[in-house]
């Protein structure tokens, strides 16, 4: 009895020790953050713990909200496709998505999160019920912000640039990857309406959203380095850039300063095809105090009237204009789009989607020449006569009399020998038809010979058919 005994009390003892120094400790994390919180009045959320890094690690799909806490969002990742979470309050009580009133508590589902926002919540621990993925944790929103590259200060109409961002979470990188779906992030232009510059009444344009899926420019998946490419396919002139984030409750803006925007400084203008060389010349410049024309790479392609392609590149460096020659084999519109490499005079490179350049192609032959060099000289002829006032003797072996009486003489030797052999051809038909009329001598000796033989076959039958007629009598 005395050892039971005393194994309860020790027991017991232990028991009390731990329970008293884990309390103790409990409350000296939550003074620690209750004192840091009079510190910095900003901070209104402590995580479980001591990871803060704005936002709280699921415990057995438990999370603690602390108190003085005026507003909270929070996302929940789950499976694809699973039914929404169902918050459990302090006391127990529970709230469901479709319970949501759209004033104290605002939830947006999507297939693979939910996020919702909280009024004034409870304090004390609360638990997610849901297929929450085993390594989620929920994530406490609080201010989030898109952090990217300045943009060049020197930019041209119809550039293609990329460039990379990251986001934070109350000033801290946000690495979890499942959080790209929540967010959008874009960059937005607007005009600040100069009426010295083209973009004078243009709308927003939206000229780069950014990507964390491993496509396009973006260079891994998933890496919390979100990467955007932009093509400033927009008018030239005055433009403030605006860096927007949004989720399906609230969007946040960066606006910096205002830039402009250059014209494209590439050029192209074609010589037409005059009927003697035989193609087109294209020619590509550039403004030379932007772009260092030595390191120009053209790419392109040449769209024929009849809908043919040809590709075409100009890669040799030279200080001088790029030229093609386009065949001319054809009239109608050519259309010709080109891409260019360069570098501007900063040392930056640089591509650049050319505006599409079309021109109308003609073709010349010589027949169509001839005829109007004699077209022209007719009218100067004529113009002389008017001149003078008097008109112009036509001389019997000019070309022209000469050539109408070739011509009527051509024309009575075709219908003579027309008239001829048509009178050739009639009694060629009348003779066969009287041919054909006459019996041939080889139908009269074979209607003989059928005669002949129809006669001998009666004689034959006539003495068969004796043999059995009955003789008369003698006395008869």
């Amino acid at each position: 009895m005395f050892v039971a005994a005393l194994i309860r009390t020790l027991t017991y003892f232990l028991l009390s020790t731990t329970f008293a120094f884990l309390a103790g400790g409990w409350f000296s994390v939550l003074a620690q953050d209750v004192q840091a919180e009079t510190q910095d009045p900003s901070r209104v959320i402590n995580a479980l713990g001591d990871d803060y890094q704005n936002s709280i690690v699921l415990l057995r799909n438990r999370f603690r909200i602390d108190y003085q806490v005026d507003e909270v969002t929070l996302v929940f990742f789950r499976e694809y496709g699973s039914p929404p979470v169902v918050l459990v309050r302090p006391d127990g009580s529970k709230i469901y998505s479709s319970q949501a009133d759209g004033e104290n508590v605002v939830w947006f589902d999507d297939g693979t999160y939910d996020m919702v926002k909280i009024k004034k919540p409870v304090p004390g621990p609360w638990q997610a019920v849901g297929q929450v993925l085993p390594d989620s944790r929920v994530m406490v929103l609080s201010d989030i912000e898109l952090h990217a590259e300045a943009l060049p200060p020197v930019i041209f109409s119809g550039e293609i640039l990329k460039q990379t961002a990251y986001l934070t979470n109350g000033g801290k990188p946000i690495d979890y990857a499942q959080f790209r779906d929540v967010v959008t992030l874009s960059i937005q232009l607007k005009s600040t309406n100069n009426p010295n510059y083209q973009n004078f009444g243009a709308q927003d344009e939206v000229i780069a959203t950014f990507e964390d899926d491993g496509r396009g420019m973006d260079e891994a998946p998933l890496d919390g380095v979100f990467t955007g490419q932009f093509n400033l396919a927009i008018p030239p002139g005055e433009w403030r850039p605006v860096f927007r984030v949004e989720t399906p409750m609230f969007s946040r803006e960066q606006v910096d300063p205002v830039l402009t925007l250059f014209p494209n400084p590439v050029s192209l203008t074609v010589v037409p095809d005059d009927g003697k060389i035989g193609y087109h010349e294209l020619n590509i410049d550039v403004v030379r105090d932007q772009i260092d024309i030595h390191s120009l790479l053209i790419d392109g392609k040449v769209r024929f009237p009849n809908g043919d392609i040809q590709n075409f590149s100009l890669t040799e460096p030279s200080d001088a204009v790029r030229t093609h020659r386009i065949l001319a084999y054809e009239e109608g519109i050519f259309r010709v789009k080109v891409t260019a490499y360069a570098t501007t005079f900063d040392g930056r490179d640089i591509i650049l989607d050319v505006p599409e350049f079309s021109f109308l192609g003609e073709t010349f032959e010589e027949d169509a020449v001839d005829d109007a060099n004699g077209v022209a000289e007719a009218e100067t002829v004529e113009s002389a006569s008017m001149q003078n006032d008097a008109p112009l003797p036509l001389k019997a072996d000019t070309p022209a009399a000469m050539d109408q009486g070739t011509l009527v003489i051509a024309i009575i030797t075709v219908n003579g020998m027309i008239i001829i052999i048509g009178v050739f051809a009639a009694l060629f038909i009348l003779w066969r038809r009287k041919q054909s009329a006459l019996p041939s001598k080889s139908d009269t000796a074979s209607a003989a010979k059928e005669d002949n033989a129809g006669a001998e076959k009666n004689g034959v039958v006539q003495r068969v058919l004796g043999l059995f007629k009955k003789k008369p009598r003698k006395d008869e």
